[in-house]
């Protein structure tokens, strides 16, 4: 008796662990490549990252997904991707501008793919500046408060602008380039303008203040913003792992000018704070773009 109701036992637990390791399987599905929800995160203001998340946002709604835009600043947001807190990034400058957070959280992170080839940092003027390249800044620093008006702080932008432009033009001691966002930057370049007033500004391309306003780009004769960067999607690390479907999607993922600046403007112009009903809009006359995509 005592043998068989060992055995008996023994066929039990079996039994039990077999059936807790289904329901384990059951509810571990979301790490797994079932999981239906993903977190994308976007930095406010920079206009050719909120396009591209709305878009994503929708084309993966409209697949079944529970999509969650988390809004964060550059170094929190790729912090945030390296302890998994977020799965996606479409907004991310290689190699170039993020630079020193892929060198801190890259082994952490993936690269998914680039889907907008040459985004070059720039310094922008009103047309009626009589500035024409960078070199030209120098001697002028009181005409302009002695101030570059920048984005924020961990943008990437700002370190480019204020510790590789200046000193490759011997402008440290003349200027600094200010920080705030990049929503203040752009009610400044306007209220100048309108003005027509002096300003100097970073900024970058694609952006649709190229088309709205009228500036252009100061020269730069020895590349001190650096060679033009690839936009890339990121995304945590195991995410190609869990989610192969939605990568496999986000690789095929690319955006010309006329895409993006059609539907930046819609954001911006058309439908201000009303990102679903932009996207809306550019899926009238881009449907088979988005079909191309995800099928």
């Amino acid at each position: 008796m005592r043998s068989k109701f060992k055995g008996l036992t023994v066929a039990a637990l079996t039994l039990t662990l077999g059936l807790s390791a289904a329901a384990c399987g059951d509810s571990d599905s979301g790490g797994g490549g079932n999981d239906k929800e993903i977190t994308i995160g976007m930095v406010s203001g920079w206009a050719e990252g909120e396009a591209a998340t709305a878009l994503w946002k929708r084309l993966l709604t409209d697949k079944g997904y529970k999509v969650e835009v988390k809004t964060l600043d550059t170094g929190p947001l790729y912090a945030g991707m390296s302890k998994g807190d977020v799965d996606l990034f479409v907004d991310s400058w290689l190699p170039g501008t993020h630079e020193d957070y892929w060198k801190q959280y890259g082994d952490k992170l993936e690269k998914v793919g680039v889907w907008y080839d040459s985004a070059p940092l720039t310094i922008a003027v009103p047309n009626y500046s009589p500035l024409k390249t960078l070199d030209d800044l120098k001697g002028k620093g009181g005409q302009y408060g002695g101030k570059i008006v920048g984005i924020e702080k961990s943008s990437g932008l700002y370190r480019v602008s204020q510790e590789e432009m200046l000193p490759a033009y011997g402008l440290k001691d003349e200027y600094k380039v200010t920080t705030s966002s990049t929503a203040a930057m752009l009610t400044e370049l306007k209220k100048s303008i309108d003005a027509k007033k002096d300003i100097v500004v970073t900024l970058w391309r694609p952006h649709w203040a190229y088309t709205k306003y009228p500036i252009r780009d100061l020269q730069d004769p020895k590349g001190a913003m650096g060679k033009p960067d690839g936009i890339n999607t990121i995304a945590r690390k195991d995410f190609g792992k869990d989610q192969p479907e939605v990568t496999g999607w986000l690789k095929k993922f690319r955006m010309d000018d006329k895409q993006l600046g059609s539907l930046e403007d819609l954001m911006e112009n058309q439908y201000k704070g009303k990102p679903e009903q932009a996207v809306d809009a550019w899926l009238k006359s881009n449907q088979s773009y988005a079909t191309s995509l995800t099928g």
